[in-house]
């Protein structure tokens, strides 16, 4: 059998640049802040599990021992906890050249809501990081940012439930994950947009990995689920073999070209190029049907302003 090889994607030299990855404390994000320490980045590592976090931090240092790399808390599902690492970030007052929002929970088995009252996911993977973005600006515009928002297959799936964002009358695990990927979609677009008609100096952009076997869908009692799905076994099964679904290191590769090539443009979405986009090299993808709007995005974004008390400039 003829061996076949990895894909992979060239580096530039990342020196002297901060970087931000949320969910770096393992899977992705784990491996795209190791690469991006290869690079020679220097890392911020917002971690929501502490142990974990110290755990991640070992790993890239038992690799990389002369890398500069810090963890801080945050827990996405905190509007409180958003605030205060940004008001750290800023108050430091280094310019953020990389930020890439990464952390995500996906699909619990019941209704679960944010300490602020929003459904988990809608609450976690689009609201907190969104906040984060607002906080953040005065860093990214004076770091030129790069800014690539980690969304998923399953943003060409299902719609946005805008008479119900929170799930408060019927509950659907995946039509709540669907809409929270969407959402945050139409935000990274936006954000793009906003940033060109402003001149902020932000190039954002959109990647998703894929499918592979992290942990998004294994036990996490936290989120109410007791133990691995069968679709985690089944992808993990067929990924160790080769077949059909990627692996972490090359599930990172999409959000990592996204964040770092000098080819890879603001507005655009880039994921795996194999069959339907499940694994495979990173390229340049179409846009899922759901995230073409601007009237959507200027809606969400309008509706998330409003959700978390974050406001970008008007101009």
């Amino acid at each position: 059998m003829m061996a076949t090889t990895s894909p992979d994607i060239p580096m530039p030299d990342l020196s002297g640049k901060l970087a931000v990855v949320t969910g770096a404390s393992d899977g992705v994000g784990l491996g795209l802040a190791t690469r991006l320490a290869a690079a020679g980045a220097d890392l911020v590592l917002p971690v929501r599990n502490p142990r974990k976090g110290e755990a991640a931090l070992a790993k890239i240092r038992q690799q990389y021992p002369d890398a500069e790399v810090s963890l801080r808390d945050l827990d996405l599902s905190s509007l409180d906890s958003v605030a205060a690492l940004a008001d750290k970030l800023v108050a430091e007052g280094r310019p953020i050249d990389i930020l890439v929002n990464n952390a995500g929970v996906m699909t619990p088995p019941d209704r679960q809501t944010t300490e602020d009252g929003f459904e988990l996911q809608f609450g976690t993977n689009h609201l907190g990081h969104f906040a984060l973005v607002a906080r953040l600006l005065p860093l990214l515009r004076a770091g030129r940012a790069r800014v690539t928002s980690q969304i998923s297959i399953a943003a060409n799936e299902r719609s946005i439930n805008w008479d119900d964002l929170q799930w408060e009358r019927r509950y659907n695990g995946s039509g709540a994950y669907s809409q929270s990927k969407i959402a945050f979609g139409l935000f990274g677009l936006e954000l793009d947009r906003r940033s060109r008609a402003g001149g902020w100096g932000i190039t954002s952009n959109l990647s998703h990995p894929g499918v592979t076997p992290t942990n998004l869908l294994a036990a996490r009692p936290e989120v109410g689920r007791g133990r691995d799905t069968m679709a985690v076994r089944f992808i993990r099964a067929l990924s160790a073999r080769g077949i059909l679904f990627g692996k972490v290191e090359t599930a990172l590769l999409p959000a990592l070209l996204a964040a770092t090539s000098p080819d890879a443009e603001g507005g655009r979405l880039y994921g795996p190029s194999g069959f339907y986009h499940l694994a495979g090299a990173p390229a340049e993808q179409k846009l899922y049907s759901r995230l073409r709007s601007t009237d959507d995005a200027r809606r969400i974004w309008k509706v998330s302003e409003d959700l978390t008390g974050c406001h970008f400039p008007s101009d």
